[in-house]
């Protein structure tokens, strides 16, 4: 008999037992800090005027249906199982953030039962420092209302994993209220491989999907893993039906079938505007001048690229009026699996697309028509820190995307917020090399280990131009729990370094602890920060996405009961 076989019993005995825990808090998970780091994404200040503190789910769906104006709801750590219930937000003002600040801590589950987590009907609602995953539909749906638009809305340092559509849903109700100036910033998203097997409908899935909404900002967010096996999920950021006016900044988008997309279709009831913004169409428009800036795309999963749509585009332009696509970088492991990095499309798409690296085609289809200057394509995987990872900062050997040309206006800074140029002239891509300094590196950027295990890191110290100075290494360790070592905590770059981390725990740790470890770079005239996470025991729930073996069932029950607890099963990485 095959063990698995064998044991099944045992685990689904133990799925259900998880299935019917209660629906107030359980034991905290302490924070993987997954969002960007940097001056970007500061923590939110302190709450003022009225706060409210709940702890069970009957405490939070009271405290958001009576919240007044201006209230703030701070949510106490554990996981709350929905399970039917949702938050509708109908007052403006509200805000609703964990108590700790720590994303990971408070952990809101829809179960795929309760169908949309979050509804926001009012203007300046604010959602942040939470996790929420498995809704049945929309983890986070912002709309008009009849009589009303709702404008203003912020979602900051969330977690969303495993939508069962599209993760963000922004769109208007019939009647002319709309939902503008917005903001997306700081968090992650994602479709792991458990997830997707709850997607339906033909692969009706996706990261930030707006209609007829104008003056979002999306920005510093890292959004992976939104594929099928089968059908073509929809963008990982996506705005069209008339949207206008949108900013796509400093995101790092992995593994998606199509990245970025203004625009969309060629007809249909689309949001116009009075003051014609784009007069030398004809007939219907589908995006109005959004701009994408700085943006990071990769596709290295080996699911992705066999699935049947592969990975579609990295930015996809279609029907999009005065659209601009500036200094983004964008990467694919299989060019042969790929359909385009950038396209623009159909007779009123009229872009700038200006400064971009990129390892495969730049297509213009339909119609279309582009301002095209400063473009390079033909990257090589060398050229960036680590492609394989999707991390594509620029190494000292991509000299010819090193000060070669000029950026527009509109840029600059980098995908760092660092400014551009830093040398002669800028880079092209989103990533601006200093012209003398080092670059800092990680690998792995995570890791999972069972008590008293030792997780081993490899950190790398590159430098640029003519850099030739000390380089000091620091790590800082969050617990007394873990003992940090570095090989070599000094040097002149060129260097390596291996980092250990060792856990202490001498039994169980359930439901397991993350640790975020930051890691400082110091010479006399520059200072580079990274950070690693690790998880000790308990689930694997959290991990970034990776690729998983077996059926659907296997991968969405992984998942759920966590490989670590029994050893025969295997871990995740």
């Amino acid at each position: 008999m095959n063990p698995n076989t064998r044991f099944m019993p045992i685990l689904l005995c133990l799925a259900l037992i998880l299935l019917i825990a209660p629906s107030g808090p359980v034991q905290a998970i302490s924070d993987p800090a997954l969002a960007q780091a940097g001056s970007a994404c500061p923590p939110l200040p302190p709450p003022g005027g009225n706060v409210v503190q709940v702890s069970t789910v009957a405490g939070l769906e009271s405290a958001v249906n009576n919240a007044a104006s201006g209230t703030t709801i701070l949510v106490a750590d554990g996981i709350y199982n929905l399970d039917g219930v949702y938050l509708l937000f109908d007052t403006p003002g509200v805000t609703l953030r964990s108590a700790s600040g720590n994303r990971q801590a408070v952990v809101l589950d829809g179960n795929y039962i309760t169908t949309e987590i979050v509804q926001i009907v009012a203007s300046d609602v604010t959602i942040a420092d939470l996790t929420l995953q498995e809704a049945y539909d929309h983890p986070i749906h912002v709309m008009s209302t009849e009589t009303s638009h709702t404008l203003n809305t912020l979602i900051y340092n969330v977690h969303i994993i495993d939508p069962g559509q599209q993760a963000i849903k922004i769109n208007p109700i019939p009647g002319g209220f709309y939902t503008d100036e917005g903001v997306i910033a700081c968090s992650q998203i994602e479709l792991t491989g458990a997830g997707r097997a709850h997607i339906r409908d033909n692969c009706y899935t996706g990261g930030v999907d707006a209609h007829q909404s104008r003056g979002w900002t999306v920005r510093d967010n890292r959004i992976q893993g939104f594929w099928c096996e089968a059908g073509l999920s929809e963008h990982a950021i996506h705005l069209w039906r008339g949207c206008r006016d949108t900013t796509i900044e400093r995101n790092i988008l992995l593994d998606n079938a199509r990245g970025v997309g203004l625009g969309l279709v060629t007809d249909g009831e689309g949001r116009t505007y009075p003051d014609d913004p784009c007069p030398a169409a004809s007939g219907y428009v589908d995006d109005f001048g959004g701009m994408i800036r700085n943006n990071f795309i990769a596709a290295n999963s080996s699911g992705l690229f066999a699935s049947q749509s592969g990975f579609d585009c990295g930015i996809c332009l279609w029907n999009a009026c005065n659209a601009q696509a500036l200094h983004n970088t964008i990467y694919t492991a299989d060019p042969g699996s790929t359909f385009s990095s950038i396209e623009w499309r159909f007779p009123n798409t009229q872009a700038q697309i200006i400064n971009n690296l990129v390892n495969h085609t730049l297509r213009e289809r339909d119609g279309a028509t582009a301002q095209q200057d400063g473009n390079l394509s033909g990257a090589l995987a060398e050229w960036f820190v680590a492609a394989g990872d999707g991390d594509l900062h620029l190494a000292p050997a991509a000299t010819a995307a090193i000060d070669q040309v000029t950026a527009p206006s509109g840029v600059t800074d980098d995908i760092d917020g660092e400014p551009r140029p830093a040398g002669p002239a800028a880079d092209i891509g989103a990533d601006e090399l200093s012209a003398e300094g080092f670059s800092l590196a990680v690998s792995p950027l995570h890791q999972a280990i069972n008590p008293a295990e030792v997780a081993v890191f490899t950190v790398a110290v590159d430098p640029s131009g003519a850099f030739a100075a000390p380089v000091h290494l620091e790590v800082d360790n969050p617990s007394p729990d873990l003992l940090v070592s570095l090989s070599q905590a000094d040097g002149i770059p060129p260097f390596q370094s291996t980092l250990a981390i060792t856990d202490t725990h001498t039994g169980p740790v359930n439901p397991g602890w993350w640790y975020t470890l930051p890691i400082t770079a110091t010479s006399a005239t520059a200072t580079q920060t990274t950070s690693v996470t690790l998880l000790v025991g308990g689930s694997r729930l959290y991990l970034p996405m990776a690729p998983q073996g077996g059926s659907g069932f296997q991968d969405s029950f992984h998942a759920f009961v966590k490989q670590d607890l029994f050893p025969w099963m295997g871990k995740e990485h």
